[in-house]
């Protein structure tokens, strides 16, 4: 019977380590691989979940109970001072999908913890093979209600962060949104007045936002009727979103800016692909500056050369025909 409780303990805690490493995944592909520093990590910890759910299954070990526990605790506490104070340069912002991974990795601390505590009599066993003594009882239960007392801690701190967090469209900005047009990385694209690149989403229509929910949580909306800076030579306009308010355009895109860049000068989101239900395939662009003007003058250039090349054709046609017609 113990042995079938072992067992029980290790899946379900391995299994709890492989959704938290899952939802990781989902975002490194999604996204923040192109976050700076965050990127990185992010990798080292799908890897570190996917091998540690091995080991917890493939042995009874308490030491890699212990370190797949530590895991849940780390990534947990990085989420919860990434909603507060943000890591790196880069602040998250709370979503439902945070949320239920933080729980997720809040219970695969408190299952895997007490698979660690729990007392063996030989190295590497979860369960004694002989009966406790009173001490040993004792001790066991004084661990595994140290590690139900983190557990609500945890939990306790991950309810305080999710609601002081920012939340969806925290980052938005708002009045009248002055659009300029910089040079980042050796392409002239529209930012917003700090230097934040805008992006355009390729799902959007010239009259709706197809970006909601966590999707503006992570691609914050520009809202208000926006204004020309320096360089922008585009048409802007506004769109209204479901809640009423006024999404900033240009050329026809609604404009968003992203969480990813954390500093003036980057552009994390460049062709940045994301799922959901409701939209199989994001591509997220940034908004370069159409040449409009060079345009003009190359076209115009063209046209003129065109004329004097037929003129000249036209020219020496009829000075022939009027050759052949003297008498």
């Amino acid at each position: 019977m113990a042995h079938r409780w072992q067992l029980l303990g290790r899946l379900l805690g391995a299994g709890l380590i492989v959704a938290t490493g899952a939802v990781h995944l989902d975002l490194y592909l999604t996204g923040y691989r192109t976050v700076p520093t965050i990127g990185w990590l992010f990798l080292l910890q799908i890897i570190s979940a996917f091998g540690l759910a091995a080991l917890v299954v493939v042995t009874s070990s308490r030491l890699v109970s212990a370190a797949a526990a530590g895991f849940a605790a780390s990534t947990l506490g990085g989420y919860v001072l990434s909603l507060w104070v943000g890591l790196f340069g880069f602040k998250e912002v709370r979503t439902t999908a945070g949320v239920v991974a933080g729980l997720i990795e809040v219970s695969a601390f408190a299952v895997l913890g007490l698979l660690a505590v729990a007392p063996s009599a030989r190295p590497g066993a979860v369960f004694p093979a002989r009966p406790l003594s009173k001490r040993q009882r004792a001790r066991a239960g004084r661990l595994e209600a140290l590690v139900g007392a983190a557990a609500l801690v945890a939990t306790a701190l991950l309810v305080v962060a999710a609601s002081t967090g920012d939340g969806p469209g925290a980052g938005a900005t708002s009045g009248r949104p002055k659009l300029e047009v910089r040079q980042i990385t050796g392409t002239a694209v529209i930012t917003n007045a700090g230097g934040f690149t805008l992006y355009w989403f390729a799902p959007d229509s010239e009259s709706k936002s197809r970006c909601y929910g966590t999707c503006a949580a992570y691609w914050p909306p520009v809202v208000g009727a926006p204004r020309a800076g320096p360089g922008v030579t585009g048409k802007l306009g506004t769109i209204k979103r479901s809640d009423g308010s006024l999404q900033a355009t240009y050329d026809g895109h609604p404009l968003y800016t992203y969480i990813g860049d954390s500093a003036p000068g980057q552009a994390s989101g460049n062709r940045v692909n994301r799922g959901s239900p409701s939209v199989p395939s994001r591509r997220w662009v940034p908004h370069t500056v159409r040449p409009v003007a060079r345009a003009t003058v190359a076209l115009s250039g063209i046209i003129l050369s065109m004329e004097l090349i037929s003129s000249s054709v036209l020219s020496v046609l009829l000075g022939d025909r009027a050759h052949k017609e003297a008498p």
